[in-house]
């Protein structure tokens, strides 16, 4: 009966290790997605600041308000 006890005791620990070590792989996982929307939100931001500066100086060419 021991046997058995300490079997299933070392199964319980594989288990609890195995569901740990998953765990840690999708928090991982979690932080690269949001690392890499964040990427792309400030790429995308500074693309429309960019835009957005271009046409600001297009209209101040535009008016003459550039001198």
């Amino acid at each position: 009966m021991t046997d058995n006890t300490q079997k299933m005791s070392f199964q319980a620990g594989e288990a609890k290790g195995q569901t740990q070590e998953k765990a840690s792989n999708l928090v991982d996982k979690a932080g690269n997605a949001a690392q890499s929307a964040k990427e792309s939100v400030t790429g995308a931001g500074q693309q429309v600041m960019s835009t957005a500066q271009g046409a600001v100086e297009g209209v101040k060419k535009a008016t003459g308000m550039n001198k």
